[in-house]
């Protein structure tokens, strides 16, 4: 099945919210606080009813990609061996940001329910704002709003890495 057949598929099913999985979220979320973590947590419950959690580890890692929501999907990969979460449920303690929401579409979690939204956040200083805005926009709109510079460069080699994947035999499709 393509990846487009997918994400129509994902969008489809419904699956049904488990408040227990979004509060435990929550609970996450202000235990991360208590942690010198940010205030944000996040659940996987994986197709067959495993449970992994995860925290914003931002901060302590040094890591701007550490989020709650893309360190659970982490955790639920590697404990599952896989990168398909396929039939799995993302619980998390606020509105995913931008990088998160692609990371769960990434992995094919089926749903995404969360407790706070954006405007909560961003009344207690964590404005994405910004973020949402930049990838609303179009490239042309982008480069003159001063966020950051994302232009298309095409040099002569610029597909050769997809020339190369065609053709190798042992590739893993994702």
């Amino acid at each position: 099945m393509d990846r487009n057949a997918v994400i129509n598929q994902s969008v489809r099913t419904a699956v049904p919210v488990d408040a227990a999985h979004l509060e435990k979220a929550v609970s996450l979320a202000v235990d991360s606080v208590a942690n010198a973590g940010g205030p944000f947590g996040a659940v996987v419950v994986t197709r067959d009813g495993r449970v992994i959690e995860g925290n914003n580890r931002v901060t302590q890692d040094n890591d701007p990609t550490a989020h709650a929501e893309v360190t659970a999907i982490r955790r639920a990969c590697a404990e599952l061996g896989t990168f398909d979460l396929s039939g799995a449920v993302l619980y998390s303690s606020c509105e995913p940001c931008p990088m998160c929401l692609a990371s769960a579409l990434w992995a094919r979690v089926d749903a995404v329910y969360f407790a706070a939204d954006r405007h909560d956040a961003a009344a207690a200083g964590f404005d994405d704002a910004v973020f949402y805005d930049f990838f609303a926009a179009t490239p042309e709109t982008r480069a003159a709003g001063g966020v950051m510079t994302v232009r298309h460069e095409r040099t002569g080699s610029a597909v050769a890495p997809f020339d190369a994947w065609r053709v190798l035999e042992t590739r893993i499709d994702y």
